[in-house]
């Protein structure tokens, strides 16, 4: 991996996916005493930053490997993001979801002609029926994070972040899977001077935090937490990268992420999901560590279920 490999990365999945905006907030920065920048996947194609990953993944494939079609296993974002990737290279998907996935991401899957199969809210029923399809139809596993191309294609936010604001002391991302977070990392050692990236994890589900602490990977007994999006664990191929470049992980409770999602809806009036507030809320948590620095947040997207806000109950 080098920065040549990320560039050409970047350059074969512009033409599929938006150059999102980088925001600022007056109030923001007087509250958190630094001058932060929001890079808006929220405004990303269907709402999220997976479809970077989701595309470079499958414009990796081959000829064949495209015929045959992918399998994944998503609770919503990356569900709707290899859908649409696949629709717009005329891919066949299968897309295992859990039965508790919120309805609005099976809609938009279905939206963009991705075939859902529907598994028990298990990660070892994710992956069985993912791997039964893939023997089945022969299709091409795509790990929602766990997957090298996908790792490099979620660097790319970072990249367009570091093109406009070169100076960044911190990028800040959610933490979930860990692709987005590798990526950042690989983004800020090869496009930046000495960004450090900095992870905001729900306490809920709090397993990247305690990997990191114990040298190895680590897993939740339970996840409950708002954040749907960060459900899941880390992977043998994004780890590593983060184990090695990630200079820490912040905690922050439910309430911390419900405040941090409220403020942003009602300060900056753009519409974010509890998963990427999470991010935002370890910068409210410890402002000290990003006082009067330059620091980038990553906003991972924007599909809210929107009879379940949770500041509207």
């Amino acid at each position: 991996m080098n920065k040549e490999t990320l560039q050409q990365v970047h350059n074969r999945v512009k033409p599929y996916i938006h150059s999102t905006p980088i925001l600022t907030s007056y109030l923001i920065n007087e509250i958190v005493g630094a001058s932060v920048y929001f890079k808006c996947e929220n405004f990303q194609k269907m709402g999220a930053f997976k479809m970077r990953g989701a595309t470079n993944a499958l414009l990796s494939l081959s000829d064949e490997q495209k015929e045959k079609g992918v399998v994944t296993h998503s609770s919503g974002n990356f569900a709707q993001a290899i859908a649409l990737a696949a629709k717009q290279l005329g891919v066949k998907t299968y897309i295992v979801m859990p039965e508790n996935a919120p309805q609005s991401k099976k809609d938009a899957v279905e939206a963009y002609e991705g075939n859902i199969i529907v598994c028990e809210s298990t990660a070892i029923a994710r992956e069985q029926i993912a791997e039964k399809i893939r023997k089945e139809k022969k299709a091409t596993f795509i790990h929602p994070s766990n997957d090298l191309e996908v790792i490099f294609g979620q660097g790319t936010a970072a990249i367009e972040l570091l093109e406009e604001e070169p100076n960044l002391d911190y990028i800040v991302t959610p933490v979930g899977g860990g692709g987005l977070i590798a990526g950042t990392c690989l983004a800020a050692k090869y496009f930046s001077e000495n960004c450090k990236v900095i992870g905001g994890e729900p306490m809920n589900a709090d397993d990247a935090y305690r990997s990191l602490k114990s040298g190895k990977i680590e897993y939740n007994d339970t996840v409950n937490t708002i954040a749907d999006g960060l459900r899941t664990f880390l992977g043998d191929q994004n780890f590593p990268i983060i184990k090695e470049h990630v200079e820490r992980i912040i905690r922050v409770e439910e309430d911390e992420i419900i405040h941090a999602m409220k403020l942003i809806w009602e300060r900056m009036k753009i519409i974010i999901e509890p998963s990427s507030a999470v991010a935002f809320a370890a910068l409210l948590k410890e402002k000290d560590t990003f006082t009067t620095k330059k620091v980038g947040v990553i906003i991972s997207g924007g599909n809210v279920d929107l009879v379940n806000l949770p500041f509207a109950r």
